[in-house]
């Protein structure tokens, strides 16, 4: 089932103007149905029809993730409960859930926004799509589920976990496509190539997201499972996986701007930046009934891409977040990303150690410590263990960091299986300090 791309190919002209007639009745609908919006709108001292178009989006409040911890669990729902066909939620741990709501309109144009973005690279009803992300509050596996069916595919529904059944499945079933984080991807990549099973695969395509991941661990992906391996970008408050996605050219992830709004500010003071700039992306949801938000600071740090894109789509696009402007590590005054002491491992990698790591931050003195452990391969860990290529390598990645972050960081290259391994989002940070 190939889908209309009408509204994917919409001039930006006619874009911009739906964008405006959705913003204003969203501003109304909220002004009406919100309390804290309606709040911060007075205080403002403005009203719904102050706001004329999109042009006037930059004159409304920003929401915010504790907005919606402080609301627990409904204050911030625009329609009563029963209305509310589904609800969501984070898993809460750091600090309350947060709880988002669905009507079934809701559902219905999450599963289309899904739709367009498998239709986008290549998959239809000839495929089966392994569905493990994890399913029940976490929003990534009902929302691959519904937008696998509009386009006809056969959906396996397995959830995450079980990585013996997972490769089972992949292999009797004959999956064609795989939908998981980027992580577990590459955990099933390690245990395929264990088990020498990887040329029973039908696989062809890997979706990923719900958690940073670079270039070069694209690279690692594709190479373990044989696929060509696509990035989805989505949160929960907004609507869950399928906000943005890449299409069959791989140059941005597209947002479907029928449906949002994105802007990029400056995290520090809050203003609009000019088109190419680097910073934190903000989104408004025009159509979300059950939970609407309007200029919802994500955090995450990118840039947009408003060149036309060759699949012939007109949607702005969004490039890889390079970290988050609350994950940020401050180590001795530099700004340090995960992501780039990823993007480090993985360019010194080789087949001498793995792509599993952990980042541990400390306080000695006074004074911050950077600790990253790296795992050792198979291939280079074993009895007659060559201990000067043991050191080359800390080395080469000691000197990869320095360049990299500007900073000193000690490695320490650890045996085989040693990091514990994830099946949902991976935990490579821990931060020991006390501030």
């Amino acid at each position: 089932m190939i889908r209309d791309r009408k509204i994917e190919c919409m001039p930006r002209d006619e874009l911009k103007k739906l964008q405006s007639e959705r913003l204003c009745a969203l501003v109304a609908r909220m002004y009406d149905k919100v309390e804290l919006f309606r709040m911060r709108m007075d205080e403002l001292g403005l009203k719904p029809g102050d706001i004329k178009g999109v042009e006037d989006l930059d004159k409304l409040p920003f929401s915010y993730k504790k907005d919606l911890r402080d609301y627990y669990p409904y204050g911030l729902f625009a329609e009563p409960l029963e209305n509310v066909s589904r609800i969501h939620a984070s898993s809460g741990t750091t600090g309350k859930r947060i709880v988002v709501g669905y009507t079934q309109n809701d559902i219905d144009m999450w599963g289309e926004c899904i739709a367009r973005m498998l239709n986008g690279i290549g998959l239809g009803k000839d495929d089966i799509v392994q569905v493990s992300f994890g399913y029940g509050l976490f929003t990534g596996g009902f929302g691959l589920h519904s937008g696998c069916e509009k386009i006809g595919a056969t959906v396996i529904p397995i959830s995450s976990g079980n990585t013996a059944l997972q490769i089972q499945t992949m292999i009797d079933f004959k999956a064609t496509a795989l939908c998981c984080t980027p992580s577990y991807a590459m955990y099933l990549g390690e245990e395929i190539e264990r088990l020498g099973v990887k040329d029973q695969l039908k696989l062809k395509v890997g979706i990923f997201g719900a958690e940073p991941w670079t270039e070069d661990m694209r690279k690692k992906i594709e190479e373990s499972l044989n696929i060509r391996a696509y990035d989805i970008y989505g949160l929960s408050e907004v609507m869950g996986p399928g906000v943005a996605c890449e299409c069959e050219y791989g140059q941005g992830m597209h947002i479907w701007e029928d449906n949002f709004i994105v802007e990029i500010i400056d995290p520090d003071t809050g203003k609009v930046l000019p088109e190419g700039s680097k910073g934190e992306l903000v989104f408004t949801a025009l159509t979300k009934e059950a939970f609407p938000l309007i200029r919802y600071r994500t955090r995450d740090i990118c840039s947009l891409n408003t060149k036309p894109c060759p699949c012939g789509r007109t949607h702005i696009r969004m490039n890889k977040p390079s970290g988050r402007s609350d994950d940020m590590l401050i180590i001795r005054g530099v700004n340090v990303f995960p992501s780039q002491i990823e993007e480090a491992i993985l360019q010194v990698s080789g087949s001498e150690i793995t792509p599993n790591y952990q980042i541990i931050v400390d306080r000695v003195n006074n004074t911050d410590t950077l600790d990253i452990n790296v795992e050792m391969s198979e291939k280079l860990f074993s009895d007659d263990i060559d201990v000067k290529a043991v050191d080359r390598l800390e080395k080469a990645l000691v000197d990869k960091m320095r360049s990299t972050l500007g900073i000193g960081a000690k490695i320490h290259l650890v045996n085989p299986k040693t990091i514990a391994r994830s099946e949902g989002k991976a935990k490579r940070v821990i931060d020991n300090r006390k501030f």
